[in-house]
């Protein structure tokens, strides 16, 4: 009955998704582009010819999360095709990007709204011998129509933060048999695991973060040297520092340069990534807004002595900004975003701030700070004091950057762990 009344809310949704579409459209223009396919229309092509995998990664962040685990599957199953699902056009084009060697065997496509027609032409047209979702994206017709086609389907990579496990509680009628309707479920904690099985979930294995499993492109590392190798020396001769905030949310900025308005203007470059491509517009005009001298990665403009701020307005260079960054604040936590994932940062040595709010990484975070990876702060202007400690201070920051290394080796093998499910559902 509470899936019912949920889909009948979905059909009454549905002359809003255009409108919607249209005006997320008016920042990203792509959101226009494979309506189709948010409703289960992939065009007229038969079945595949052979077996395939699917795997969901709702948005870039689990679509990098994946990596490792995009790579065993490959491996392990070279007569399969991957089908590699997203929800936003940033995801699409970074799976496009990193899988663009593997093209033969992977199909990067949208995943269908969740209504029961939209599934059943999902499955029908790519017949998954198994389907794996990434972290949280858990939908009630989707559970029950891979039920129905007898397509088992696990939840890898689970996080599930207090306060979503709240939200879910409030809906038990509906997330209770859809979590039960899983096949199997990996955690990255105990503390998940346990809140997956209080709102509804059969069995839970604990396998640990994928993250930690990701590696970056070499090229992107070298990148990143290169930059650091780039950046001029200050007006007294010596080495000028680089602040990166990375990944930021809406208000941060704000925050952020007013916070650290006398660093900048003492000499140290301060580089903004946002999170969103679809405000990096908005944000190049609140920089210019504050007076800071700007310049944009995007119009590859050269960083100079005069340049105060760097604007990371391009996709799919993090690694590079963490590589050439003296330390990095990560974005999403100094306002309750839940904060961002801090683990590529640590892995590459990057010296690590992050604010009170990072629930959304809850382990990874406190783990990071308990190793002396990172360091927690209250608000924007303990950040600045901070920042400005360890920006002077290089032992402090060379430490910091050894125990991140550390703190990201002792965490690997979740992919493999995750393998030994995946071997195990498909063996059924």
């Amino acid at each position: 009955m509470a899936r019912l009344a949920y889909t009948l809310l979905l059909w009454l949704l549905l002359p809003f998704i255009f409108p919607r579409l249209a005006w997320r459209a008016r920042r990203q223009p792509e959101y226009l582009q494979h309506i189709g396919e948010r409703f289960g229309n992939y065009g007229k092509n038969s079945g595949p010819a052979q077996p395939t995998l699917w795997l969901h990664a709702v948005s870039v962040g689990e679509t990098r999360a994946a990596q490792p685990l995009v790579r065993a599957l490959l491996q392990r199953y070279p007569g399969h095709t991957l089908v590699l699902t997203c929800m936003t056009p940033t995801g699409r084009a970074a799976a496009q990007e990193i899988h663009a060697a593997d093209g033969a065997r992977i199909t990067c496509i949208y995943l269908p709204y969740d209504y029961p027609f939209a599934v059943r032409r999902f499955l029908r047209r790519f017949q998954p011998v198994a389907g794996l979702i990434m972290e949280t994206e858990v939908w009630p017709n989707l559970v029950a129509g891979c039920a129905a086609a007898g397509v088992p389907l696990a939840l890898v990579n689970a996080r599930l933060s207090a306060r979503s496990a709240a939200g879910y509680r409030r809906f038990a009628a509906l997330a209770r048999p859809t979590f039960a309707g899983l096949t199997a479920i990996t955690a990255q904690s105990e503390g998940d695991r346990a809140r997956l099985l209080d709102v509804g979930a059969r069995e839970v294995q604990v396998t640990g973060n994928l993250k930690f499993d990701v590696s970056a492109a070499p090229e992107l590392v070298a990148r990143g040297m290169f930059w650091r190798d780039l950046r001029e020396a200050g007006a007294d001769g010596a080495p000028r520092r680089m602040l990166l905030a990375a990944s930021t949310r809406e208000g941060e900025e704000a925050l952020l340069l007013d916070a650290l308005a006398p660093l900048v203007r003492a000499g140290v470059l301060l580089a903004i990534v946002p999170r969103h491509p679809q405000r990096f517009d908005e944000v190049a005009r609140l920089i210019e807004s504050r007076g800071y001298a700007l310049a944009r990665r995007s119009a590859g403009e050269s960083v100079t002595t005069a340049t105060q701020v760097w604007l990371g307005d391009s996709m799919g260079e993090m690694p590079a900004y963490y590589v050439a960054a003296d330390c990095a604040y990560i974005g999403g936590s100094l306002l309750p975003f839940g904060g961002q994932n801090l683990i590529e940062a640590c892995a590459l040595g990057c010296p690590v701030l992050v604010g009170p709010h990072t629930y959304n990484f809850t382990q990874a975070a406190e783990l990071a700070v308990e190793a002396g990876a990172a360091l927690r702060v209250a608000d924007a202007n303990q950040l600045a004091g901070e920042a400005q400690r360890l920006l002077q201070d290089e032992g402090a920051r060379l430490r910091m950057g050894e125990a991140g290394k550390t703190f990201t080796e002792t965490h690997r093998g979740a992919s493999v762990k995750t393998m030994q499910m995946v071997e195990a559902l498909l063996a059924k």
